[in-house]
């Protein structure tokens, strides 16, 4: 279910938290910056969409690695590692990565 523009709450949730904190906001824009700047069209997908799937790797990749709970075994442990599994990592990608593909 759709959630303040956004694919559902879970995906909202990480999008806002990334962007509220200044340490995290000024990292996702550098990652943005590289993935653009390090992806290449081919015959089947744009610039933006290839750096798009690089980009929601790493940023999936950070947020289970920060995971507090991942290795522990509980109630509470499956509830986060469900939300996670909720998020649509490429739809926050594709919009950090906006401002550099305009004009694409």
């Amino acid at each position: 279910m759709a959630y303040n523009g956004w694919k559902n709450y879970e995906t909202w949730n990480v999008a806002l938290w990334i962007d509220n904190e200044q340490s995290t906001y000024q990292m996702r824009q550098e990652w943005a910056e590289d993935a653009y700047h390090e992806a290449t069209a081919d015959q089947t997908l744009s610039r933006k969409e290839r750096a798009a799937m690089s980009l929601s790797v790493t940023i999936k990749d950070w947020v289970e690695e920060n995971n507090p709970l991942a290795k522990d075994a509980s109630m509470y442990s499956d509830l986060l590692g469900a939300a996670i599994g909720e998020v649509d990592w490429h739809e926050i990608a594709s919009n950090w990565l906006e401002e550099f593909a305009e004009g694409e």
